[in-house]
Formats: C-alpha cells, sequence, structure tokens
C-alpha cells in the first residue's frame, strides 16, 4: 500500500512542480559551473547504495562527506545553493528516486555511503529494513543539527509507530518546517 502512495503521490507532485524543476535547473546551469544535477550514492533499504539526483548547490570538486563535516561549508555553496537548501528545493529531483523505487516520502533520510556510524547503528536497531524517505520523524524533528544517536533514536520509533496516518502526519509537519525554514544550518 505504501508503495502504491508513494508512486501516485510522486507522479501527481512531479507534474504540479515541473515549471519549477525547469526553472531551478535553468538557474543552477547560468549560476554555477557543472552538471545541474548531484547524483549522491547513498544508503538505501538493506543497505544497498543507490544514486540519488539533488540539484547542486554545492561547487565542483567539494568533498563527498555530510555538509556538517566541512570546515566551512559556505566556501563551498554556489550562488544559489544556500537558497535551494534553506527551502529545500534542491530535493525536488529526488521525485525520481520514489517513483523508481529507491526512495519513499517518508523513512529514514539516506545516510552518505562514508557515514559508517550512521549506518551500523541503523543497521544494529533495523532501521536499514526501511526504505529512505524524502522527510522523515528525525527530519521533522531536528534535522541537520540532531546527533547521529538522536537521528537513530527518532528512526527506531518511526520503525515502532510505521502506519500510513503516521506518514501524512509527518509529511504535513515537514511542509510546515520548509515553509518555516526551520532547522536548516547550510
Amino acid at each position: 500500500m505504501k508503495r502504491v502512495f508513494d508512486f501516485l503521490l510522486a507522479v501527481i507532485a512531479s507534474v504540479i512542480v515541473l515549471a519549477p524543476i525547469v526553472l531551478i535547473a535553468a538557474l543552477v546551469r547560468v549560476t554555477s559551473h557543472g552538471p545541474v544535477l548531484y547524483w549522491s550514492d547513498r544508503v538505501g533499504r538493506h543497505n544497498k547504495i543507490f544514486k540519488m539526483p539533488k540539484f547542486r548547490t554545492m561547487r565542483v570538486g567539494t568533498p563527498a562527506v555530510a555538509t556538517h563535516l566541512l570546515l566551512n561549508p559556505k566556501v563551498y555553496l554556489t550562488s544559489i545553493g544556500c537558497f535551494l537548501r534553506k527551502s529545500s528545493l534542491d530535493e525536488l529531483p529526488q521525485l525520481w528516486s520514489i517513483i523508481k523505487g529507491d526512495m519513499s516520502f517518508v523513512g529514514p533520510r539516506p545516510a552518505l555511503f562514508n557515514q559508517e556510524d550512521l549506518i551500523a547503528l541503523r543497521t544494529q536497531y533495523g532501521v536499514h529494513e526501511l526504505m529512505p524517505g524524502l522527510t522523515g520523524w528525525a527530519q521533522i524533528n531536528g534535522r541537520d543539527e540532531l546527533p547521529i544517536k538522536e537521528k537513530v533514536e527518532l528512526d527506531v520509533e518511526y520503525l515502532q509507530k510505521f502506519s500510513l496516518l503516521f506518514d501524512m502526519r509527518i509529511i504535513l509537519l515537514t511542509a510546515i518546517k520548509v515553509i518555516m525554514r526551520d532547522s536548516v544550518t547550510h
């Protein structure tokens, strides 16, 4: 049921946001050197690696680590990168990952391939069995500001409370957080 919901919602959302996607792609292209999309190696369900697209917000050559691990992340941002991140518009290409079946609308945010501590904790608590999400319980309860241990605790709570109704609540709360630009540090 969740997969059908995700697929249909992603197709409908893709149609609705097609014009903004085209506009953002053009803006990324004309404001910085490099490709429009950044394809990040991410950890999916059962710890399988998949390619997750985002609009490129960082300069070409930025190290492939979590943004909070960069000494001065703002140095790497493109001229529109900060806006795209704070508005979460850089995430729109992930609708493709949902349509393709690599992601869900709601689940734990997919870890970078090299976030071994996060991957190990999620595996230890069974969170790796979940499809990663565009948003999740940890996302709306702290996003970039949460230490890994707290993220995993919230991921486990999501695993325990898993339901379509809970997913809808998380989607609604995510929309509110995005509009308020809450808990975005880079």
